[in-house]
């Protein structure tokens, strides 16, 4: 059994391959059973959690195994630990224990991309983003890599952390004009042709009044039935997908809250991210507001593993 480090995986990986990757994956058949996520503490203001994935397909079985820690930042520590176990799918045997960690900032930076791909318009030119945190320069770089902005707006309540973003991505992309605000603002809110969002926020992050037609729409920060990176507004005038129902339905505050209040309901959901890639579904006009809620699933950890474990192979 191969044992691939999380160096490995960020050497081995780049965007259009993993969103090929993940576009040819999320079409063909595969086992998804639900997932399950464990909240390790009953308090409100505690999110600390555990989760296990399963998924398989014709070639490969995989398992990932991950812990969330919100706070552990206050402890000079990571947020998420996981690690990916592969199993060949002829004979079940072992064959690699892939760093989780850097696959899912990989892969669910590439599934927004290629929601995105589908969703976001055509000639988009500003990107707003939300947040600073792990996560913030790989959906950035995975947004670029399907799009070609001219203008980002980064979003950050952590002035630093903001900084050193703007720094870092500024220097990679010499072409794009990137703006640093710590709140949005109805102007910035409203200019915007794509908005992603990757936060840990527990409260909407704009007014969903300020959105202008056309904007497309990316949340994959919250994971909690009790908090939202968008407002009601946000959802309902928006056209929605997913990366999927089951996951969405039974985790995201950004839809269930919207459901308690009467405003929204599950039959809403245009489709899944599965069904996007086998039907190539996405946006039907240019002035429609598009919607793609993400919470994770095990069947992009399974073709992000399993892409690594072939490029390393090479």
């Amino acid at each position: 059994m191969q044992i691939i480090t999380r160096q490995e995986v960020a050497d081995s990986l780049n965007y259009p391959s993993l969103i090929q990757a993940l576009k040819q994956g999320f079409a063909q058949p595969a086992g998804t059973p639900t997932r399950q996520v464990f909240e390790l503490d009953d308090s409100h203001s505690n999110h600390d959690a555990f989760a296990v994935l399963p998924a398989w397909n014709a070639d490969v079985i995989g398992v990932k195994a991950f812990t969330y820690f919100p706070d552990n930042n206050q402890h000079d520590k990571a947020s998420l630990y996981s690690k990916i176990m592969l199993f060949s799918r002829q004979f079940g045997e072992p064959i690699a224990l892939v760093d989780g960690t850097e696959v899912t900032l990989w892969r669910t930076s590439a599934v927004s991309a290629l929601a995105a791909e589908y969703l976001a318009p055509k000639h988009a030119k500003h990107l707003v983003f939300f947040g600073s945190g792990n996560l913030a320069s790989y959906m950035i770089n995975s947004h670029l890599s399907v799009r070609n902005y001219s203008k980002i707006s980064i979003i950050a309540r952590n002035a630093k952390k903001g900084r050193l973003l703007l720094e870092l991505l500024s220097s990679q992309h010499q072409g794009v004009e990137f703006s640093l605000y710590q709140q949005a603002t109805a102007s910035v809110i409203a200019s915007a042709d794509v908005i992603s969002c990757a936060t840990g926020s527990h409260t909407p992050l704009f007014n969903g009044e300020w959105l202008s037609d056309g904007t497309h729409i990316d949340c994959i920060g919250n994971h909690h039935k009790d908090c939202r990176e968008i407002d009601t507004t946000t959802v309902t005038k928006s056209r929605v997908f997913v990366d999927s129902r089951a996951n969405v339905l039974n985790e995201a505050g950004e839809l269930l809250l919207p459901i308690s209040e009467g405003k929204f309901s599950p039959d809403k959901v245009v489709a899944e991210l599965s069904e996007m890639t086998k039907n190539n579904l996405g946006r039907s006009n240019e002035n429609e507001i598009t919607l793609f809620k993400s919470v994770g699933t095990a069947l992009s950890d399974l073709i992000g593993a399993k892409l690594v474990y072939d490029l390393v192979q090479k």
